[in-house]
């Protein structure tokens, strides 16, 4: 089985104070902290146990992961198992770097987004310079927020020419063709995230050769869709894999329509759908199809 995972497990907590994130400064009791870990621990035993399978993991928890060891162990960990492709995670890169030191770089890789105003500029910066000369691959981004483009621009001349700078639509905030202008200037993919992708009845990945799974093995399609397909723990959710459509009318998160199977994205970003870096890197200048990004 050649299977990638979105791993969701309890972990609401946050470092940060994101005016725009819903889960800013909440904090986890130690029971919750607890269980998260031990959800994780018995979610990475499961991955490193199906050696006959070919496996990729993102972890996208609510919180901020790698301030927590037992998220920096478990991605260690993953990275150097032969039969998993990558493993990633979405990070704030508050946490220190060194750890990194015991992973494989050539499967880890890391989705880090710039939020202004909750860290120190050059303090990111530092630790992008850190990733680079440890060979780790990553992304950087933010939401394309108003107050942020001045941030974006200053980020995207300091980056290596190579890093990838993504650009998230802001929820919520509607972009004119100037705005919009803008912020494909910085992310030449970013008329992708400007608008909401027509997604009902359209055959996608997820479901198929893309699951979620949350701390207690539940597999579901995808982080958007309800419908249980069965357990990663007892193996009920295989019987369930197979092509379907998307039931849902519209799909407006990057880590939900990069499987769409009606836009280009899995080639786009072929090598890096996972850590978000388009496979023709360093430049990540790839043309965007006028027609394929569409408000429906």
């Amino acid at each position: 089985m050649d299977l990638t995972l979105l791993y969701r497990g309890p972990l609401a907590s946050c470092d940060y104070d994101c005016p725009y994130c819903p889960f800013a400064k909440r904090r986890d009791t130690p029971e919750q902290l607890r269980a998260d870990r031990a959800a994780l621990e018995r979610f990475t035993d499961w991955v490193a146990s199906r050696t006959e399978d070919s496996l990729s993991v993102l972890f996208t928890p609510w919180g901020e992961g790698l301030v927590r060891s037992w998220y920096r162990r478990a991605m260690v960990r993953l990275s150097r198992l032969p039969h998993v492709r990558r493993v990633a995670i979405q990070t704030n890169l508050s946490c220190r770097t060194d750890w990194l030191a015991e992973a494989d770089p050539e499967t880890l890789a890391l989705w880090c987004t710039y939020h202004p105003g909750q860290t120190p500029y050059d303090r990111f910066l530092a630790k992008t310079h850190d990733l680079t000369a440890r060979g780790v691959r990553f992304s950087v981004g933010v939401v394309g927020l108003p107050d942020h483009l001045d941030h974006a621009r200053r980020l995207r001349a300091d980056l290596p020419e190579r890093v990838y700078l993504w650009v998230n639509a802001a929820d919520g905030h509607t972009y004119s063709d100037a705005e919009a202008e803008r912020w494909t200037a910085l992310d030449p993919l970013f008329p992708y995230s400007r608008h909401p992708h027509r997604s009902g009845g359209l055959p996608c990945r997820t479901g198929e050769s893309v699951v979620s799974v949350d701390g207690d093995g539940t597999v579901r399609r995808c982080h958007f869709v309800r419908a249980e397909l069965g357990n990663l723990y007892d193996d009920s959710f295989r019987a369930a894999l197979r092509p379907r459509a998307c039931p849902l009318a519209v799909c407006d998160c990057h880590i939900g329509y990069v499987h769409l199977e009606t836009l280009p994205l899995y080639d786009v970003f072929a090598g890096g759908v996972l850590e978000r870096i388009p496979a023709d890197a360093p430049s990540a200048r790839v043309p965007v199809p006028l027609e394929t990004p569409r408000a429906y």
